[in-house]
């Protein structure tokens, strides 16, 4: 199968061929198609690839956090490139019944730095910024334009895409960054801050909301409005009028000079070979959220992109004749292996959104919390013992039995297919 664009190239017109054949094509320039071209670049220099992207700039318009520990150290070298946002003090979390300041240092990577730090250190004829492309296949990729770049191997790596085979619910989140007419006085991160409102708006039903703020500079402050919830709906102004209303509380002023918005998946379930199969294009390689590489709970992709990046480059260094159908073979045999090892985190957010009564979310979350740090930090980097899956489930249970159980063997809702809501995002 060819995955083609709504609008392909007509049959008439014969492709322009580049000059060139490449090793590589990366079609996507996001978090996963970026630092897959950066280990290329830095781990296999023989290899002629090229990345294309139909946006103006690598990265989208999106902020990456995680936690120090999250990445191993091996792939850390990866991110060291880029200019980070980093705090080593730990961060805050705070509950309706407690607060706590967890001791883990933090980071957070905004796309402008990335798409920065691309630019500067890949080579001009390994990118192709607004650039789409129309078809992929074994052979290479054929742009928008007619133009055919032909190539060894193809790497797949646009976003995400819905699939009625997957069932979950959304995490929704606006984000704003505040340029402070004093400073603000915070020192640290608040990864958490779940003492607000747990109700959703307009009929989105109840939710389990927080607000995530980031103290990027003294005057500098970044503060995102998030909520789970059973539809994959925004009413951005809402939101807008939140993240106002958290920084008024405490007595942050300012303007607005960046803003981000978005809705990702939480997966609870179902197949993930027919969700697979809907987007696989046979010796094309998937990578990224669409190939299944995010945590399924909190949509995290840092670390798995990091580590595919890595692994990806180090596989096509060690075998440059490495064809490109036993490329995409080793990406799927990576992603049925994350499938396989996340199926823990799939159960909990069948908890969430199945078990748990919707306005009562938020103290799944505080039961959470409340447990040892590393714990916290395991489970977000997708590395949670065994020990840890059976602390997380033990104690006052934060769901009822009963629905807990119907929970654990329920095919759960399926994820929406059709286009996110997101009204008047600017």
């Amino acid at each position: 199968m060819v995955e083609s664009a709504q609008n392909p190239v007509p049959a008439t017109v014969p492709p322009r061929v580049a000059a060139h054949p490449y090793d590589v094509v990366i079609v996507g320039g996001g978090l996963a198609g970026g630092l897959i071209a950066l280990a290329l670049h830095r781990h296999a220099p023989g290899c002629r690839f090229v990345v294309v992207e139909a946006g103006r700039t690598f990265g989208g318009h999106h902020r990456w956090s995680w936690f120090e520990t999250d990445i191993p150290e091996r792939e850390r070298a990866l991110m060291a490139g880029f200019q980070l946002n980093g705090w080593d003090e730990g961060y805050d979390i705070t509950f309706p019944a407690y607060g706590r300041t967890l001791p883990t240092a933090y980071r957070s990577l905004a796309s402008a730095e990335f798409h920065r730090a691309l630019m500067a250190e890949l080579p001009a004829e390994r990118m192709m910024l607004q650039t789409k492309a129309a078809s992929l296949d074994a052979g290479g990729v054929t742009l928008a334009d007619g133009t055919r770049l032909t190539a060894k191997r193809v790497i797949d790596c646009r976003p995400f895409k819905s699939s009625p085979a997957l069932s979950g619910g959304w995490q929704v989140f606006l984000g704003q960054h505040f340029k402070c007419d004093r400073p603000h006085g915070l020192t640290r991160p608040v990864i958490m801050d779940a003492s607000v409102d747990q109700v959703a708006p307009h009929g989105n039903g109840e939710a389990y909301r927080f607000v995530y703020v980031l103290p990027l500079s003294p005057d500098e402050v970044f503060i995102e409005d998030t909520y789970y919830a059973d539809q994959p709906k925004m009413d951005a102004e809402v939101l807008k009028g939140r993240v106002a209303e958290y920084a008024h509380r405490h007595g942050w002023k300012g303007e607005v000079i960046d803003q981000e918005a978005g809705i990702l998946p939480v997966v609870s379930g179902g197949s993930f070979a027919a969700a697979t199969a809907e987007v696989t294009i046979p010796g094309v390689a998937l990578a990224g959220a669409r190939g299944g590489f995010s945590h399924p709970l909190t949509s995290y992709t840092i670390p798995f992109a990091a580590s595919n990046a890595l692994a990806i480059a180090q596989l096509i260094a060690r075998r440059p004749d490495l064809s490109g159908a036993e490329l995409a073979a080793f990406c799927r045999r990576r992603a049925k292996r994350h499938w396989r090892a996340t199926a823990y985190y799939r159960m909990l957010s069948r908890m969430l959104f199945e078990a748990a009564d919707p306005g009562k979310r938020v103290v799944v979350f505080e039961h959470f919390y409340a447990l040892k740090g590393n714990l916290v930090e395991r489970f977000y980097a997708g590395r949670s013992t065994w020990p840890d899956r059976l602390r997380i489930l033990t104690g006052k249970p934060p769901v009822a039995i009963p629905r807990a159980i119907r929970a654990l063997f329920s095919s759960g809702t399926p994820l929406d297919t059709k286009p996110h809501t997101m009204e008047n995002p600017a």
